[in-house]
């Protein structure tokens, strides 16, 4: 998180964010993503997410009766 919160810093005090991605090493699609976040959601926006799914694909109905 700390580093996503120095690169968002450095964002809003004017930096490019194509000079930004490429100094942080992410793509400007992430970079992007961490901006928003932090704009939605403030610090909490920063935090590393579950990876797992919500849901499982292949899982078979519950049988109602």
């Amino acid at each position: 998180m700390d580093e996503r919160l120095r690169f968002v810093a450095r964002l809003l005090e004017g930096e490019k964010m194509a000079a930004l991605c490429r100094e942080f090493d992410i793509s400007r699609q992430t970079g992007h993503k961490f901006y928003k976040r932090y704009k939605d959601l403030g610090l909490q926006g920063l935090t590393d997410r579950s990876r797992r799914p919500y849901r499982q694909a292949n899982r078979l109905p519950e049988r109602v009766e």
